[in-house]
């Protein structure tokens, strides 16, 4: 089972021509490894998959697979409203290496549960690779619901679901009601460690682009069962968890890596570069987290 901190890894892109920058990329993806995150996921939501066209989404799970080289495992961001899209993804990545599969529930044309738990399950059943749902209604206009994820949870390599609602009861009554290899992972940063103690299995993170080394060190602390360790480090990061959300992910969070000098600062439509208003507030985050100088 993959646990702890996972980063959903931000793409970096070269500024002017915004292609994707390979060699950004590669730096990144070095630094995470040093820094102690868990798993990687390729080209999710933070990862600006809507921007990315197919050849350079699989191009860029492709790299960080080889970047990688083993170190730790790969997630790759394959879900689509087009069931049959969602398995040549799926399909695809897995060609490309990847260890496991990113699946967001369909996002504009609001499947029944239902349709949810077919979607899901026809994808599953066509390629066989480990494969997470990802809930996040407040981007897809659609939830899945805890009934529906305890159905699919059944299904045998759909591994795990990344919960983004923030719910702690929703994620109470998972951890209670799917089986025990099933895993259960945050999608909030704000309300992740407290999904851990209830007996969580990590968390896909955004806060983890920029302080890798504490969220791997929270995460660790909080499997462990030591809470009050683990929530001081919390606590710490608090205040970089809410800069993260002042515009639309990954507006926030591309603003900072870049800030931090660790990428160059490029984003693509229909995402415009953090507004100049919030700069001060992301900086005087990053800056009491002990992230910048």
């Amino acid at each position: 089972m993959i646990t702890g901190s996972i980063v959903a890894l931000v793409t970096p892109m070269i500024p002017g021509s915004l292609e994707v920058d390979w060699d950004g990329l590669k730096k990144l993806v070095e630094w995470h490894i040093e820094q102690g995150t868990d798993a990687i996921v390729a080209v999710g939501t933070t990862g600006e998959s809507p921007t990315l066209d197919v050849q350079e989404h699989m191009a860029t799970i492709a790299a960080i697979v080889e970047d990688v080289h083993g170190s730790v495992p790969v997630i790759a961001g394959t879900g689509a409203n087009c069931t049959r899209e969602a398995i040549e993804w799926t399909r695809r990545a897995q060609q490309a290496g990847a260890d496991a599969c990113l699946l967001v529930a369909p996002y504009y044309n609001k499947p029944t549960q239902e349709g949810l738990y077919l979607h899901h399950k026809t994808i599953a059943e066509a390629v066989d690779i480990p494969q997470i749902l990802y809930n996040v209604p407040g981007r897809t206009a659609c939830d899945m619901l805890p009934e529906t994820v305890i159905r699919l949870s059944e299904v045998p390599n759909i591994i795990g679901i990344k919960d983004a609602t923030g719910d702690l009861e929703r994620g109470r009554e998972l951890i209670d009601s799917c089986p025990k290899e099933f895993a259960i992972y945050s999608g909030d940063d704000g309300t992740a460690l407290e999904l851990i103690l209830m007996g969580g299995h990590g968390d896909i993170s955004v806060t983890a682009n920029v302080a890798p080394k504490l969220m791997a060190e929270m995460c660790r602390l909080g499997l462990a069962g030591d809470a009050e360790a683990a929530r001081e480090i919390n606590a710490h990061l608090n205040p970089v968890h809410e800069v993260m959300f002042v515009e639309s992910n990954p507006i926030p969070v591309k603003w900072a890596v870049a800030e931090m000098g660790l990428m160059q600062q490029a984003i693509r439509l229909p995402l415009t570069e953090l507004s100049s208003h919030h700069h001060d507030s992301v900086r005087t985050a990053l800056k009491q987290a002990g992230l910048l100088g």
